[in-house]
């Protein structure tokens, strides 16, 4: 039996596969592509790097030689120009429409595709371009049969908005947008006839707010579409419309003030435990590299403080760990801030760093060659704490790391900054979680309570202590005092036996020998 060498190069690998690819439905004149002998030689070095890209990603061995490495060999193979010169759309068309004539079926069909946007990306990074993870918004789709005028200064409003968003924000906010002033005036212009400005009536509102409700809508939704309808109205009334007050003022209705969630010292010490075993016993690289970062980001989500968007955008030149302290650019309100971090931190980043490897962008957190999301923290974060049974999000372990600074005894204007806060009525709500002091005078206060109310049993307890003797002795000497022919001196002789009679004395005790006292000086028996 002839013994086949097996390939280990990239390019021997792409060779094999294409001599062994079905194309017996490829008609006899259509393009196929060729070896890697015809190759420009960058051609067959990016091939390589493609790959070392693809297993530094987490791609398994297997993946990259049946899927990544053949779609990748495909496009170049039909292209024969150098990598740097391929169209990123045509080129890779080609490749696609390949595929497509060879009449696989749909499902690897769809899986190839991926594989070529895969090779897309990794193109891209190579020449120092990101792909957009948010696709544009597009307004014009959602608001067809809407008046003119109306569409036209909602686009002047968000324009004037979005120089507060953050770019790293700009098309989830310009979403946002456009999805709560078009659920109102979807309802005044659709189920109220409204034409003009002057058409909109106070009780329009007040049935979308019935209409919200009976949907079942959160109250806190609500009020947010009615709020952003005001400052519409605002804006216009700037604008020169005639706007009546009465929409101004339209009342949002009455919210819960609910305290914020967060988790008990138990539980912060289960998560804790848990991502750190995670970390400790995750087995190969990629699954190791995972693990840290689920650590790292767990610690500046807790520890920090931190906002996940503000863990998801951290760049590497904002880390200053050697103070123990990074910067967060253009958080919430456009505001940066610096963030302290603790040794169990610093040395949580410092483990992740050491294995983060190189990315398309300066983000801290990679996940498979991409600056990491916030949603993917959320789920890696929430999935550690289903493991050990404790209901947990980012940003509870925000609210945690306040409440802890604040049982502890840090000052509420430094959490203040610390956590952002513009407002210190914002930090104030913690305090509302369990504020130490006023738990310790609680305590003091009915702890001085639970006394009083032992005082006041404590005599029917003592009197049942004096015997039926002394009893006796005492009733006898009340008669005796009552005397009418005693003289001063005995008097004062009984009274002293008495007192003899209640030794040790009691609270009762004592006010009955002052008020004997005073009868034996006295001239009243």
């Amino acid at each position: 039996m002839r013994h086949i060498q097996k390939p280990t190069t990239p390019a021997e690998m792409y060779d094999r596969a294409l001599h062994y690819g079905r194309d017996k439905h490829l008609p006899p004149d259509y393009p196929r592509p060729k070896p890697t002998s015809a190759w420009p030689p960058e051609n067959i070095a990016i091939l390589e790097q493609y790959c070392e890209w693809l297993r530094s990603g987490g791609a398994s061995p297997a993946v990259i030689r049946i899927i990544y490495l053949p779609m990748a060999g495909h496009v170049l193979g039909l292209a024969l120009k150098p990598h740097s010169e391929l169209d990123l759309e045509a080129d890779l068309q080609r490749g696609l429409d390949y595929l497509k004539a060879k009449q696989l079926s749909a499902q690897w069909t769809d899986v190839c595709r991926c594989a070529m946007l895969k090779f897309r990306r990794f193109l891209c990074h190579q020449r120092g371009q990101i792909e957009i993870k948010v696709t544009p918004f597009k307004s014009d789709r959602y608001t067809v049969g809407l008046p003119e005028w109306l569409v036209n200064e909602l686009e002047r409003f968000q324009h004037i908005q979005q120089r507060n968003w953050r770019q790293a924000r700009l098309q989830e906010n310009i979403r946002n947008f456009w999805i709560y002033h078009l659920r109102v005036w979807r309802f005044l212009c659709d189920q109220c006839g409204v034409k003009v400005l002057a058409d909109v009536k106070r009780q329009f509102l007040l049935d979308f707010t019935d209409r919200r409700l009976t949907e079942g809508r959160a109250v806190s939704t609500i009020n947010g579409e009615i709020r952003c309808f005001h400052g519409f109205l605002g804006f216009l009334q700037e604008e020169g419309y005639s706007v009546p007050q009465s929409l101004l003022h339209t009342p949002c209705l009455k919210q819960p003030d609910p305290l914020p969630k967060f988790l008990t010292d138990e539980q912060v010490r289960l998560l804790r435990n848990e991502v750190e075993k995670a970390a400790a016993q995750a087995e190969g690289f990629q699954k190791r590299r995972d693990a840290l970062l689920d650590r790292a980001a767990f610690y500046l989500l807790w520890q920090s403080g931190m906002r996940v968007g503000e863990v998801e955008e951290l760049r590497l030149e904002d880390l200053d760990l050697a103070v123990r302290r990074l910067i967060v650019r253009q958080s919430k309100g456009l505001k940066d801030r610096t963030v302290f971090m603790t040794d169990t931190t610093v040395r949580a980043v410092q483990e992740y760093l050491a294995v983060r490897g190189s990315g398309p962008t300066d983000h801290v957190f990679l996940y498979r060659n991409q600056p990491v999301s916030k949603d993917l923290i959320r789920y890696r974060i929430k999935a550690a704490g289903d493991r050990v049974g404790v209901k947990v999000y980012p940003h509870r372990l925000r609210h945690t790391a306040a409440t802890q600074l604040l049982n502890a005894g840090c000052r509420i204007t430094s959490i203040q900054k610390f956590l952002g806060h513009k407002d210190l009525s914002t930090t104030m709500i913690y305090a509302r979680v369990h504020d130490q002091t006023v738990a310790e005078d609680y305590y003091a206060a009915m702890n001085q309570v639970e006394k009083r109310l032992e005082l006041i049993g404590e005599p029917e307890n003592r009197r049942e202590s004096v015997n039926r003797s002394q009893r006796d002795q005492l009733m006898e000497l009340v008669h005796q005092l009552g005397e009418p022919d005693l003289n001063t001196s005995a008097r004062l002789e009984i009274v002293a036996r008495m007192r003899n009679c209640l030794n040790p004395p009691e609270a009762k005790g004592e006010e009955l020998l002052s008020t004997v006292a005073i009868l034996a000086e006295s001239d009243f028996v």
